[in-house]
Parts: C-alpha cells; sequence; structure tokens
C-alpha cells in the first residue's frame, strides 16, 4: 500500500498536486479540513466535538481528528493507499499517524514536500486571493505570517521524517505538469523499491 505525506508551504500548490497522485496512483484523498468540514455537516459525534473547539476559534484536538482519519481509513478497505493533505501538522500528530497506520500494518510510504520560493507563495496566494475571494489570500502581511508560521511548526516534522528516511523534497517551481511530472516520478521510483 501507497501511504503519501504531502507537505508543503501555503502556496505550494499541495491541492493540486494532490490530484494528479490520486489519479495517477489510485489513491484516496484525505484532506483534514475536508473531514472536518463533512463530519460536521453529518452531524456525527465527532463532528459535534470537533465544531465545539472551532466554534471557540481552536484546533480541533488531535485525538478527534486522527479518529476522523482512522474513519476514513476504514471505510475504504480495498484502498491502494492514500494521500495525506494538511496532516500532519506537528510531531505529535505525525506520531499519532505512524501509530494508526503501523496497527493496519501499512505505515507513511514517503512524505514529499514541495519547496517553493517565499516569493513565489507569495505570488500565487495573492492571485488565488482575487480568484476565490479567501480573505487570507488578499493580504500580504497575513500570507507572510501564514509562511512564517509554517517554516516555525514544521521543522520539527521534516527532521521526523527525514530520521525515518522518509522525507524528500521536490522542486515545487516551474509549471504545474513540471511539477506533478517530478512527483510522480519521484513516487514511482519509491513505490518500485517497495514492491
Amino acid at each position: 500500500m501507497l501511504n503519501l505525506v504531502l507537505f508543503g508551504p501555503p502556496g505550494a500548490g499541495k491541492g493540486t498536486q494532490a490530484e494528479f497522485l490520486i489519479n495517477t496512483f489510485n489513491l484516496i484523498h484525505i484532506s483534514t479540513g475536508e473531514l472536518l468540514r463533512s463530519e460536521i455537516a453529518a452531524g456525527t459525534e465527532l463532528g459535534k466535538i470537533a465544531n465545539q473547539f472551532m466554534a471557540k476559534g481552536e484546533l480541533v484536538s488531535d485525538d478527534v481528528v486522527i479518529e476522523m482519519i482512522k474513519g476514513k481509513i476504514n471505510d475504504n478497505p480495498e484502498a491502494k493507499g492514500f494521500i495525506f493533505d494538511g496532516f500532519p501538522r506537528t510531531v505529535d500528530q505525525a506520531v499519532a499517524l505512524d501509530r494508526l497506520l503501523n496497527e493496519k500494518g501499512t505505515p507513511v510510504s514517503a512524505m514529499l514536500c514541495l519547496e517553493v520560493e517565499k516569493e513565489e507563495l507569495i505570488n500565487r496566494l495573492l492571485g488565488r486571493g482575487k480568484i476565490s475571494g479567501r480573505a487570507d489570500d488578499q493580504s500580504q502581511k497575513i500570507i507572510e505570517n501564514r509562511i512564517e508560521v509554517y517554516r516555525n511548526k514544521t521543522e520539527p516534522i521534516i527532521e521526523y521524517y527525514s530520521k525515518q528516511n522518509k522525507h524528500h523534497d521536490i522542486k515545487g517551481m516551474g509549471t504545474i505538469e513540471e511539477i506533478a511530472e517530478r512527483l510522480i516520478k519521484k513516487v514511482e521510483s519509491l513505490y518500485n523499491k517497495q514492491m
């Protein structure tokens, strides 16, 4: 089974590139944001708990997020693998994800980290903000803060996966297709080693 953690700063193109990987390798996409929204919309117990955190402007606890991910994995027993987008965000979450996947006998295969220059990230997000209307994509100051938070919070996760020889930097500059090709080639080389 192929389990990928897709990583990168805001504006790196994770959502766009996830689609290429999902279609190429027939993976199930696990986006924590989408999971939270669907659980809340469905009115599940986990959704109600998550909504209590979110209503206070707090991050949903790791326990709740892991339970949602566990549910998604259990709902797809025939899956060829999963791509994790937006999770893990902390070392504690990475440890919890490892524990969950190891229980299933299917550990994280690789952490693919999209590397994009700061100026390019800012330009991409400002461009997206004009189209999407997202307020957090329309202010350069907010964007720079989000990138800084990412840099400060994610270094330990990169180190965590590096110690397992699972961290792989991917150049995230160029056209969407060029970046997708780099990602696909990297995954194919890793996947062939696993087989």
